[in-house]
């Protein structure tokens, strides 16, 4: 019996397993950033105008921040980067442990467990804040983030305020209602997992 055009299933299960692990990863990042949104909208400059008030520069902050998060995220991490070129070894460190923060914190499912303990989410959290903190200050590089960090802050605070909110929209997913600045739409799903919905 020939087996000409037949695709064997024994390769797919690593490939699947590898697959599925990434899409989780994905997925757990969205969730916890939100979804990257496209630069040239964040970075249109017809949508550049300075508020008109203290209270409309703080709305627009607060939805901005909601709006870009993983962008503005993604500033922070390449300011914080660039602000270590200078020190390898600093560098190194800050890759090492962000890997540690995605693995123990970010994309784990299942509560954290050494030698049968079970170790508290805060501890987890504190733990690898202090880790970090506490090499990056045995490097020596304690002026140049606090330095990066600000820059970062400063350049993603300007933005926030700066960019109009009035053609920004941002879903609720468990509500379904869409959110603007200037009005709020309901908009009630038919079914919780069909794209499809209809306005009342």
């Amino acid at each position: 019996m020939t087996t000409y055009g037949t695709i064997s299933e024994e390769a797919e299960p690593s490939s699947n397993s590898n697959s599925v692990f990434v899409s989780q990863a994905k997925e757990h990042i969205q969730g916890g950033l939100g979804t990257r949104r496209p630069w040239r909208e964040m970075l249109q400059t017809s949508h550049f105008k300075f508020p008109s008030s203290f209270f409309g520069a703080i709305q627009r902050i607060n939805t901005n921040a909601k709006h870009f998060r993983a962008n503005y995220v993604i500033i922070i991490l390449l300011v914080l980067f660039l602000s270590l070129l200078g020190h390898p070894i600093s560098l190194i460190i800050l890759i090492v442990m962000m890997i540690a923060w995605l693995y123990l914190y970010f994309l784990r499912d299942t509560p954290l467990v050494i030698l049968r303990f079970e170790i508290d989410e805060r501890l987890v959290v504190i733990s690898l804040l202090l880790i970090t903190i506490g090499l990056l200050v045995l490097t020596n590089v304690t002026y140049n983030v606090i330095v990066g960090i600000c820059v970062a802050l400063v350049i993603v605070l300007v933005h926030a305020m700066i960019r109009e909110t009035e053609d920004l929209f941002t879903m609720d997913e468990d509500v379904g209602v869409m959110k603007g600045l200037r009005d709020i739409v309901k908009v009630p799903l038919r079914q919780p997992g069909s794209s499809s919905f209809t306005l009342s």
